[in-house]
């Protein structure tokens, strides 16, 4: 099994499918019309973080290099964004070495070592200190916030003092997964870059190059479960996630009839894998409600059931929407309930088919 994926963003040397986004970065740059701050948005697991730091290696690199330097004394327009992972820029960015590189992201909270739900305001109020320090190698200073909707309130109002009085020779690239979350005043003085989701036969490519081991119609099967989201798809790929959703369609199929007791195997069988029984009700609990939402679209007339829904969404679709969108919106309840207040999540699982059985008779 290849372990290239397992490499964090500072220390990914590639990105493919976002040709469109890192030719908007290099246009800009060389345009000499750069914004001091980017919003790089889209769905989570796409590459948005890895074209941040890429973009943070290049203007490390690029900004450090003396003026001129081309044919002639006619300054070089680089073609790319890319950096060898050989170069000492990179070496320095991966290993989070550079001192005109800030970073915020989630911690561990030094009092209990578990991983904080937010960035918290300190963190950010280090970052906005940092930019206005003189660049240490006479370039640029570079921040990455991965990811900026995860800011604490406090922490998205110290970062907007930045982004209204800007240094010189700072960039600012906030990665969002959820754009809408954020201050509307910070959209407003950020530049948007939206990363769309990759085509599914791009996931298939990139499965076969990071889990080499899954055959072919697994990796369809997963790609189409990813939402375009390669990160989706390699979790859902560790956590055996396309055998989980053919178990979940074999449970599904007769409804509105359930077979409960096959229900409580299914959900004994997940709390019972140990330290990883958490993460692989949480990876029920999301394709099932991947598939709600397909049904419920499918409901509505905008055709999103996948070829193994297709007999559900037959028999259950034409019945209408509304019922649909309640369980959709119950098993939201259900999962934020076992997460946020540590309610058993089998017991949480199985009322989420039971939810399903309720939508499916009064459909």
């Amino acid at each position: 099994m290849s372990d290239e994926f397992a490499r964090p963003p500072r220390a990914n040397p590639d990105l493919l499918g976002h040709d469109d986004a890192e030719a908007t970065l290099l246009n800009a740059w060389n345009g000499g019309r750069l914004p001091h701050a980017w919003l790089i948005a889209g769905p989570r697991g796409i590459g948005k973080a890895t074209l941040a730091y890429r973009f943070a290696r290049f203007v490390l690199a690029e900004g450090a290099k003396p003026a001129g330097g081309g044919l002639f004394g006619a300054p070089a327009r680089p073609e790319s964004l890319g950096l060898s992972p050989a170069d000492p820029v990179f070496r320095r960015v991966a290993s989070g070495g550079h001192s005109d590189l800030g970073v915020a992201e989630r911690t561990p909270n030094p009092k209990t070592g578990k991983m904080r739900a937010e960035i918290v305001v300190d963190q950010v109020r280090d970052l906005v200190q940092f930019l206005h320090m003189t660049p240490a190698e006479g370039g640029w200073r570079v921040v990455v916030v991965d990811a900026a909707d995860e800011m604490n309130s406090e922490g998205a109002n110290a970062l907007l003092k930045a982004l209204e009085e800007p240094p010189a020779q700072a960039l600012l690239l906030l990665v969002t997964h959820a754009a809408g979350r954020l201050l509307p005043t910070i959209r407003s003085r950020c530049r948007m870059l939206f990363l769309q989701p990759l085509p599914d036969e791009r996931v298939v490519t990139l499965l076969s190059r990071y889990r080499p081991e899954i055959q072919g119609p697994e990796r369809k099967t997963l790609a189409a479960l990813s939402d375009g989201s390669i990160g989706r798809a390699i979790d859902l790929a560790d956590r055996g996630g396309a055998g989980l959703y053919r178990e979940m369609l074999d449970l599904l199929a007769d409804l509105p009839k359930l077979d409960a007791l096959a229900v409580q195997r299914f959900a004994d069988q997940l709390a019972r894998g140990g330290e990883d029984a958490s993460a692989n009700l949480r990876t029920a609990f999301d394709l099932m409600a991947g598939v709600v939402h397909r049904l419920a679209k499918t409901a509505a007339g905008t055709p999103a059931a996948l070829p193994d829904e297709q007999a559900i969404a037959a028999r259950m679709t034409a019945r209408g929407t509304q019922a649909w969108v309640h369980a959709w919106e119950r098993l939201g309840r259900l999962a934020s309930a076992a997460e946020g207040l540590n309610l058993d999540r089998k017991q949480a699982l199985i009322s989420a088919f039971g939810a399903l059985q309720s939508a499916s008779s009064s459909a």
